[in-house]
């Protein structure tokens, strides 16, 4: 049958389009190897966004092997032809990509995956990497001089990754701007307890072995997952405000208590909810673990993560950061003063609930504490540099901003900020550009001056 002459042009103008829309495509590119962060620039991977963790670990501390299984379900966010994923030292055996055999090579601790066929922008993939090996804690000057990512213990291992040490346990995309949702299941020797994110799904056993299956269904930055092993013992139950609560601490340190770790993470929790917003996450807790080389505690998502019994105002500080840090995460690490600012100011928020001190009075502690010559007023805390993003001043400096910050504007705005903050970012990421303005725009103040002489400069500013 013949086509008129007006569906004869239709029909040419439709094939036209669809030809120009296919030459308009791009073809399939690499992704890039890091996300560019200046401090950690080969840290996560460019041409995809990582939606959800499947980790299976198994553990032997007796030879300190790790086995693992990890799929990552991401979204393709070009045309993607190969891409990367970080993992350290650890030996890859197989990958497969949406279930075929995907060719890779390794170069330092980048794996580089070539699928079988090319990925399409927008569409949804997944890719399971198998592996083993003995992970290797991580030493610098970044973190206090300490060890720190997977850690031994003597009945098992301490694991806290802040800020690049994800990746020596599991593949990823090892930065906090990619977050994902995660399933984790830990297999380990009997009489051992694997202690991870989130609430736990189901614990049964294998042969010798026992499986813990946790799932953290809120948003997550890799360094904040834990596989901590060991002998726990443990608490559950409910805050008085209802929040879930999972407390697990090494029995050898059953007598050396000085703080009730439970009792302080209960109070705190609720107490935070009321200053910061809803607790953003299913579960509260904490892992206390005999690993005192590690000298330091990490805010592991839903359960901080403890190297030894701490004190109360450490715990508190650890749990503030469920707000700030984890459900708000840094969009760059030189942002970190947004975690540990915050957190910092948190334990003088506490002592001014507990009537012990007020937080200008905190304020001017540490500030009288520290003479005009102090190596501590020569980091600029909004970008404080790779190797001293964790000095103190970062914490300190970052408190008293937030003081002088309160002491401007007045608290009836100060606290509508705090919780407009973690809610307007609540499982995402955000930049200390992002909070000044928020901060202007509740207290209908420009504030440009007070940032520019906490944040953005080094010397001792005037009061």
């Amino acid at each position: 049958m013949a086509l008129s002459r007006s569906a004869r042009l239709a029909a040419i103008a439709t094939a036209t389009a669809s030809f120009c829309l296919i030459a308009a495509a791009p073809a399939p590119s690499p992704g890039s190897a890091g996300i560019g962060d200046p401090y950690f620039p080969e840290l996560g991977n460019g041409g995809f966004d990582a939606l959800h963790y499947d980790l299976n670990v198994a553990y032997n501390p007796d030879t300190d092997r790790l086995d693992g299984v990890t799929t990552v379900t991401a979204r393709a966010t070009k045309n993607l032809s190969s891409f990367d994923l970080d993992l350290q030292k650890l030996e890859v055996t197989s990958i497969e990509v949406n279930g075929r055999h995907a060719r890779f090579t390794r170069a330092g601790d980048e794996i580089r995956i070539n699928p079988r066929d090319s990925l399409r922008k927008g569409r949804t993939f997944s890719v399971e990497v198998t592996y083993g090996g003995v992970p290797e804690a991580l030493n610098g000057p970044i973190v206090f001089g300490s060890d720190y990512g997977w850690m031994k213990t003597a009945d098992g291992v301490f694991v806290a990754c802040e800020p690049n040490a994800a990746s020596t346990w599991f593949p990823s995309s090892d930065h906090p701007s990619d977050k994902a949702t995660y399933d984790i299941r830990i297999k380990a020797p009997k009489g051992l307890t694997g202690v991870s994110n989130g609430r736990l799904v189901s614990t049964y056993n294998q042969g010798g072995q026992t499986v813990n299956h946790w799932r953290e269904t809120k948003p997550m930055a890799t360094y904040l997952a834990t596989a901590s092993i060991g002998k726990f013992d443990v608490k559950t139950g409910r805050t008085p405000g209802g929040t879930p609560i999972y407390v697990a601490i090494d029995p050898v340190l059953a007598n050396s208590n000085n703080v009730d770790v439970y009792a302080v993470t209960a109070e705190a929790t609720d107490y935070w909810s009321k200053l910061f917003g809803p607790y953003p996450f299913e579960e509260t807790g904490a892992v206390v673990d005999d690993m005192p080389e590690a000298g330091f505690s990490l805010e592991t998502q839903t359960k901080p993560s403890y190297s030894a019994v701490r004190s109360e105002s450490t715990i508190v500080h650890e749990l503030a950061h469920q707000w700030f840090g984890d459900s708000v995460s840094v969009e760059q690490w030189k942002n970190i003063w947004l975690n540990e600012g915050f957190a910092t100011y948190a334990q003088w928020l506490w002592a001014e609930h507990r009537g012990t001190a007020t937080a200008h009075d905190s304020m001017l502690a540490a500030y009288n504490s520290r003479p005009d010559t102090s190596t501590f007023w020569q980091v600029k805390v909004s970008d404080p540099q790779r190797d001293t993003m964790f000095a103190s001043a970062v914490y300190q400096r970052g408190a008293m901003t937030l003081q002088a910050l309160r002491e401007r504007i007045g608290d009836k705005a100060f606290f509508k900020l705090l919780p407009a903050w973690t809610s307007q970012h609540r499982g995402g990421d955000a930049n200390t550009a992002e909070f000044i303005a928020l901060a202007e725009k509740i207290s209908h103040q420009q504030l440009d001056d007070l940032f520019d002489k906490w944040i953005n400069t080094t010397g001792k500013p005037a009061l």
